[in-house]
């Protein structure tokens, strides 16, 4: 049996993060073991091809939900990467960091060293930003932060729309101010995707106290009495063990942290115990306070070669477009289809911004999976503090059968009466004189104009837009997984770091607070070794 200072499982931001900087002292082992392939070659580094990886398989796990009653039934569709990077290696790469308030608000929860001032470092560490240089930005980090270099008057015309009703605008969203209507910036470098393995794994692949293993999906945390010991994986056919001197390190995501957890004997007892797995620590709190950002997308049809689409026009244009971005890494095969979007409030009173706008260069239809002739454009709007809190259970004592999720959306009534609100604010965008040139047909919500019509088409249509966080909630009370200093409760030798810890959702996407807990947890690490 192998054996290390740090068993790190799950290879998505969080685990490159903390096996890259725990690496970093030569003096340590760390194995990094993940279930998907190296996250290289064209498919990850052009941006485009995230609408390839999205809708498929390709390092992608493709999760469904559970029905929803809250969707009319629906069956919700949840990709979460499955590649050295994990999400990281097929998003949409938008930078964000979250707003203020929600990190003050996990420290007011009795979460010490969580606040914003106590993260706004770790954001910088990590960042290295190439336009904007100030208080709020960091230079030198590994992730690379970029203007997208796509060309598209499209994007500026959609703010030209939120200008013309009144709209604030915003040349950073991760400045002092959140709110308003822009252009997004993207976590690429020339022009190509920088997943969270290129920045901190791929260039210290040669490190010799850190071995990389992938194709490698976790199976158990193996336990000596409450003492998280190692890790049994599975290799093609072929049952391994890695043993952890100092610690298991769980960077599994906030369906799979849980899962393992569970597989592992840390959950609920009467649980566990319908599926025969023995009961290390009864922690039924593992699973709970799953959190996901409710979504709906508007779409329309146009004339407009700047759009992706499929015509005959279209398809010369993209050819074009192909060679253009061999030779200069710009132009259309840069995008990241979610150029613009912005933060904004449906009541003028509230404290911070409740709904961001995620506006597309194409038509998109259920993830992508649905495709169509024509061209257009799609605008998500989302809602950013949802109410609805639901869960994940095993299905199986299989470790390779997916785990049950329920993100219960809709399960509080709040949310849809915000989500009526959110649908119509975004709607007087889409309408405004700026975009009238190239908006064509409403594809999606042509004669929805009641509140009642509108739930109708909410409750039919939304839908996720990737961002679950919560199901190992940090905190104090009884219903926390972690501590602050993110160890489990109840065991010892094992940590959780990954989006599952956020007690609640913050105002954004998720990726750069992900990155961003992980640089933290590191340092906690090497403090408490």
């Amino acid at each position: 049996m192998d054996e290390f200072d740090y068993v790190v499982v799950g290879a998505g931001s969080e685990g490159c993060v903390v096996a890259s900087r725990l690496s970093e002292n030569p003096d340590v082992k760390v194995c990094l073991l993940e279930a998907g392939q190296a996250g290289t070659g064209w498919v990850v580094n052009t941006p485009a091809a995230t609408a390839i990886m999205i809708p498929s398989k390709i390092n992608n796990w493709a999760f469904d939900t559970v029905p929803q009653p809250g969707l009319n039934g629906r069956v919700g569709y949840q990709p979460r990467g499955k590649a050295l990077g994990g999400s990281s290696a097929i998003n949409a790469m938008i930078y964000i960091s979250g707003h203020k308030w929600d990190y003050d608000h996990w420290a007011s929860l009795g979460n010490k060293g969580w606040s914003f001032e106590d993260l706004l470092p770790y954001f910088k560490r990590a960042e290295n930003n190439e336009e904007i240089h100030d208080a709020f930005h960091g230079t030198g980090g590994p992730l690379n932060v970029a203007k997208l270099r796509t060309d598209n008057p499209v994007p500026h015309v959609f703010v030209e729309a939120a200008r013309q009703c009144q709209f604030p605008l915003n040349r950073d969203f991760n400045g002092a101010e959140q709110e308003g209507v822009g252009v997004y910036q993207v976590t690429q470098k020339n022009g190509e995707r920088w997943s969270a393995a290129r920045a901190y794994i791929h260039p210290h692949l040669t490190r010799p106290n850190l071995s990389v293993i992938t194709a490698a999906a976790a199976s158990k945390i193996v336990f000596s009495g409450h003492r998280a010991t190692g890790v049994q994986y599975r290799q093609g056919k072929e049952s391994r063990e890695v043993k952890a001197l100092r610690e298991v390190i769980l960077a599994s995501g906030a369906f799979q942290s849980p899962q393992l957890l569970m597989l592992s004997g840390v959950g609920d007892g009467n649980h566990l115990r319908k599926f025969g797995i023995e009961v290390v620590h009864d922690l039924p709190s593992v699973g709970r306070n799953l959190q996901d950002h409710i979504d709906f997308v508007f779409g329309y049809s146009s004339e407009s070669r700047d759009l992706f689409g499929i015509s005959f026009g279209g398809i010369a244009r993209l050819i074009r477009e192909i060679g253009r971005y061999r030779k200069e890494g710009r132009g259309m095969v840069t995008t990241n289809f979610a150029e613009a979007g912005g933060f904004l409030k449906t009541n003028p009173q509230a404290a911070v911004p409740d709904i961001q706008l995620h506006f597309v260069v194409g038509r998109v239809t259920d993830h992508g999976r649905k495709k169509s002739l024509g061209h257009g454009f799609s605008c998500h709007v989302c809602l950013l503090r949802p109410k609805s809190r639901g869960y994940v259970a095993l299905q199986s004592a299989d470790a390779s059968a997916p785990p049950l999720i329920d993100p219960k959306f809709f399960d509080d009534p709040d949310d849809l009466e915000e989500m009526v609100k959110a649908f119509r604010l975004t709607r007087r965008i889409l309408e405004a004189p700026a975009l009238a040139s190239l908006r064509g047909e409403d594809l999606l919500t042509r004669g929805v104009e009641t509140d009642a019509q509108i739930r109708d088409v909410l409750r039919n249509r939304c839908d996720t837009v990737y961002h679950p966080v919560g199901s190992c909630k940090m905190g104090t009370d009884d219903q926390a997984v972690v501590d602050p200093e993110l160890r489990v409760r109840g065991v010892e030798g094992l940590r959780v770091v990954d989006a599952s810890i956020m007690p609640t959702l913050i105002g954004g996407n998720t990726n750069a607070p992900t990155i961003t807990i992980a640089e933290k947890a590191a340092d906690l690490i090497r403090a408490r070794h």
